[in-house]
């Protein structure tokens, strides 16, 4: 698959070795997730079944724990990319030290997501280089942003997600808004959609607004996105 691509991409939210569904951010509500592909909420399996479902080339991983300073599972992550070599591992563990970063980039194959909701301050992105992801955090529209990085695209790296953590799990459809606003502040850059994903339609009209991908859980879970209709997707341009 070119890089120009349309890029779908799963997504497991790790707390406490499982993966648990994502509802609205509002992580106190958080069960382990129960899917229609595998029995279970363990991350290999669930991950390997969601392999077989669709060739995913990335996998997005929100480890929940580390991110409210509750221990982490980097121990997971090396068993993922163990286990699945060929995929691109984009892990938010809410680094936010440049002592944080150092360990997760020694992590194989994996990619770090810094989140905004977990920058105090500019300086870890001013020194993170060039290999890594910026999460815009949102949710109900109030930008979780300490070090105001929403207002300063300059600092942005190539790939930016736009986190609408309002809408993860809920249906909702996609902040269609919000890719459109981040777009706008920096039309070079690769915008990828983060929550409220239903249906097929709703990754067309993200693919419409020139997204560069979406991140996915519940529509796959769910069955609401079939094998064909996801390498139907991924087939466009």
């Amino acid at each position: 698959m070119g890089e120009a691509r349309f890029k779908l991409i799963p997504v497991i939210d790790l707390m406490a070795g499982q993966v648990v569904r994502g509802i609205g951010g509002k992580r106190d509500l958080y069960r382990p997730i129960q899917s229609r592909l595998v029995p279970g909420s363990a991350p290999l399996e669930l991950v390997a079944a969601l392999l077989d479902l669709h060739p995913f080339e990335r996998l997005y991983i929100a480890d929940l724990d580390a991110i409210q300073s509750q221990g982490g599972h980097e121990s997971v992550v090396e068993a993922l990319a163990a286990r699945f070599p060929s995929l691109e591992l984009w892990l938010d563990a809410g680094c936010s030290t440049p002592e944080a970063l150092a360990r997760q980039r020694r992590l194989p194959h994996t990619v770090c997501v810094l989140g905004s909701e977990s920058q105090q301050d500019t300086a870890l992105v001013e020194r993170a280089g060039a290999e890594w992801i910026l999460s815009l955090d949102q949710k109900e529209g109030r930008p979780l942003d300490p070090a105001g990085l929403f207002a300063r695209p300059s600092l942005w790296p190539a790939r930016v997600i736009a986190m609408a953590l309002g809408k993860v799990g809920s249906d909702a459809g996609p902040d269609l808004q919000g890719i459109a606003d981040l777009r706008s502040l920096a039309p070079d850059r690769q915008i990828f959609a983060a929550g409220g994903v239903r249906h097929e339609g709703d990754i067309e009209a993200l693919i419409s607004a020139s997204a560069a991908g979406v991140l996915l859980a519940s529509a796959l879970h769910d069955g609401r996105l079939s094998s064909a209709t996801l390498s139907r997707l991924a087939a466009v341009a």
